[in-house]
C-alpha cells in the first residue's frame, strides 16, 4: 500500500512540472515585449510624474510638492486650452465618425470602381500628419491656396482672407485637416465590422418586410455598436493628445484660439522651459483620458452583452 501511494506521488510530480512549465512558457515568449513596454512606456511615465512635483530652473531643480498642481487652479491659459481641446476633440470626432461610417456603408456595397474608391478613401491615413498640416495651411492661404476664394464665392466669407489668421475661425482650419486625416480610420474599422455581419440576418429582415432604415437600426447598428465604442474611445484619446496638425498650422495662435492642452504642454516644456509645470498638465490630461476610457469601456461591455 505504501509503495502504491509513493508511486502515485512520483507519477504526479512530472505532471505538476509540466503544468508549471506550461504556465511559465507564455510569459517567457512575452518577456521581450513586456521589457520593451516597461522601458519605453512605464519608465518615462514614472519620470514624468516625478517631474510634476519639482520646479526646474536653468541649473537646478527643487521639490515643490503639489505646488505645480495648485498653480493650475489659477491658470486661465490652461482653462482656455481645456475648452479648446474639448471643442477640437468633439468637432473632429463627430465629423470623422459620421463621414467614416458613410464611407464604410458605401464601400460595403458592390459597384464599379469600388477598389479605386477604397484606395482613395484610405489614402489620407497614409500621409504623415506634418505633411497634412503643411498642405492644409497652404490651402487656407489666400495667396497660394484656393479655399479662401471658394469660401468667398459661396458667400461664407466677406472677403478671401486666411481662416487661420482670424481667432474666431482659426480652430476650424486644424479641425478640417483632422477630419480629412481621420476619416479613413473609421472607414477601415467599420467596414471590417460590416463584413463580419452575417448576410442571412439582412435577408431575413428583408423577407419580414423591414425597410432599409429598419435593417440598419435593428440589424447593422447593434452589431456595429461594440466596434463603434472601442474606435470612438481610441480616436478620442488620439485626437485629444494630437498636437501635430495644430502646431504646424497655427502653433496655438492666433491669440491662443487654437491652443490645446498638448500644444500648451509642448510650449511650457520646450519654449518656457518649465518642465515641472508641463509634466503636471500632462498628468492632468492623462487622468482625464483614463477616466473617459474607463467610462467608455463600461459602456462597451453593456453593448456587447446586448448583441
Amino acid at each position: 500500500m505504501t509503495y502504491a501511494v509513493s508511486e502515485i506521488r512520483s507519477a504526479g510530480q512530472p505532471r505538476r512540472k509540466r503544468l508549471s512549465h506550461a504556465a511559465i512558457e507564455p510569459w517567457l515568449y512575452l518577456s521581450p515585449a513586456i521589457i520593451l513596454l516597461v522601458v519605453v512606456l512605464l519608465v518615462p511615465l514614472v519620470i514624468g510624474i516625478s517631474y510634476s512635483f519639482r520646479k526646474f530652473s536653468a541649473f537646478k531643480s527643487e521639490y515643490v510638492g503639489l505646488g505645480q498642481y495648485q498653480a493650475m487652479l489659477s491658470d486661465q491659459v490652461l482653462g482656455q486650452a481645456l475648452v479648446n481641446t474639448l471643442w477640437w476633440t468633439v468637432a473632429s470626432l463627430f465629423f470623422q465618425f459620421f463621414l467614416g461610417l458613410g464611407m464604410a456603408l458605401l464601400l460595403d456595397k458592390p459597384f464599379r470602381g469600388r477598389k479605386a474608391v477604397q484606395a482613395l478613401v484610405f489614402l489620407p491615413w497614409a500621409v504623415p500628419s506634418f505633411l497634412s498640416g503643411l498642405t492644409w495651411a497652404w490651402l487656407f492661404n489666400p495667396i497660394i491656396g484656393p479655399l479662401p476664394h471658394w469660401l468667398f464665392a459661396l458667400g461664407l466669407k466677406a472677403e478671401p482672407t486666411n481662416v487661420l489668421s482670424d481667432p474666431s475661425t482659426a480652430m476650424w482650419g486644424p479641425i478640417v485637416a483632422n477630419i480629412w486625416f481621420g476619416i479613413p480610420f473609421f472607414a477601415i474599422t467599420l467596414l471590417a465590422a460590416l463584413k463580419s455581419i452575417p448576410s442571412e440576418l439582412h435577408e431575413a429582415a428583408a423577407i419580414d418586410g423591414a425597410s432599409p432604415w429598419q435593417r440598419f437600426t435593428q440589424v447593422t447598428l447593434p452589431f456595429l455598436a461594440p466596434t463603434i465604442a472601442i474606435t470612438v474611445m481610441l480616436r478620442t484619446i488620439w485626437i485629444a493628445t494630437f498636437a501635430d496638425l495644430i502646431f504646424v498650422m497655427t502653433e496655438g495662435g492666433p491669440a491662443g484660439s487654437t491652443n490645446t492642452v498638448p500644444v500648451y504642454i509642448y510650449v511650457s516644456a520646450f519654449k518656457s522651459l518649465d518642465k515641472g509645470y508641463a509634466s503636471a498638465v500632462a498628468v492632468l490630461l492623462l487622468v482625464l483620458l483614463i477616466a473617459y476610457a474607463i467610462a467608455l469601456i463600461g459602456i462597451r461591455r453593456t453593448l456587447v452583452r446586448h448583441v
